[in-house]
């Protein structure tokens, strides 16, 4: 049985190291030589011997920088020899790009799977993991022989429920009608309501809430989105549930990528008491305050590649 050997890219050193914590991670640490160039350019090099090993590779798509960097490793690693190639992307960027909706819109989840999916195949072939994609559709934009797995965070959803509920009676809510089904499957996993808002599009900026769909009156609500990114759809959907009489408001989401001041918004709207989010973005482990809570989806990478597929 080759041995594992795991590497990750410059943003996701935190994760690399979460994961090799878990006991059942018993895999090499791979090692790695980067530096920058004064004209912007990147010197990559893999100093662990790769050859015939199984090869984990953990890194988001983020930012151009960082797709590319996991790219040139990923390169790298089977240049090298490697026996087989997983890489793991905990935040798959552009994932809200998944598909044009006016002419000339470019697909980047899309191009950004096509791109992964023209990497030469190792020996036992090449994976793709990533966790509580946007859209499930995704997985089908790689090509070739790739094969893409989509782990669900869903036992982190249902535990940070219970933890936030505390043992009292809650709303497993929703930000819009969209994720209704998603967390309508959480609610019943957890045997509470689920509730979600009907939205109306005003212009391409600005939507207006019409009605939410579940009693929500002097009850605690507990919201739960995919990914957060600046928090503006979350203080809208939090508002509208205040405003139908919800008693208490914490959050949950996979992806805490908070741009633009975005956790700040969310804590300086008054409405949310509490947020829990994985460690899926690096941004997320930069917000040191009581109100926030990350948890590590280490555990969940290791029992998926501990897994025989």
């Amino acid at each position: 049985m080759p041995q594992k050997i795991i590497f990750a890219t410059q943003h996701y050193q935190y994760l690399k190291d979460r994961i090799l914590a878990v006991p059942a991670a018993q895999w090499e640490n791979g090692q790695l030589e980067i530096r920058d160039f004064p004209d912007g350019e990147h010197y990559h090099r893999i100093v662990s011997d790769v050859s015939n090993k199984e090869v984990i590779l953990v890194g988001g798509t983020i930012d151009d920088k960082e797709t590319l960097e996991l790219y040139d490793l990923a390169s790298g690693c089977i240049q090298l020899g490697a026996h087989s190639l997983t890489i793991v992307i905990p935040y798959f960027g552009y994932s809200t790009m998944e598909r044009a909706v006016k002419y000339g819109e470019i697909v980047k989840a899309k191009t950004r799977a096509v791109l992964f999916s023209s990497l030469p195949n190792t020996s036992r072939g090449n994976r793709i993991v990533m966790i509580d994609l946007h859209v499930d559709g995704i997985t089908w934009y790689f090509e070739n022989d790739i094969r893409p797995m989509h782990l669900y965070a869903k036992d982190f959803v249902k535990e940070a429920a219970l933890e936030l509920a505390g043992g009292e009676p809650f709303v497993l809510a929703s930000t819009d009608a969209g994720r209704a089904k998603w967390v309508e499957s959480l609610a019943n996993d957890l045997h509470v309501p689920a509730a979600f808002v009907f939205k109306r599009r005003l212009s391409g900026e600005e939507t207006a809430i019409t009605a939410i769909s579940a009693d929500v009156k002097d009850k605690t609500v507990i919201i739960y989105d995919d990914m957060i990114r600046t928090g503006g759809s979350l203080i809208h959907a939090a508002e509208a549930y205040r405003d139908a009489g919800a008693r208490h408001i914490c959050v949950i989401t996979t992806h805490g990528i908070f741009a633009g001041n975005g956790f700040n918004r969310i804590k300086n709207s008054g409405l949310i008491s509490r947020v829990i989010c994985t460690d899926t973005h690096p941004n997320a482990l930069l917000i040191e305050d009581e109100m926030l809570q990350v948890k590590s989806v280490a555990q969940l990478i290791v029992n998926a590649l501990n897994t025989k597929n």
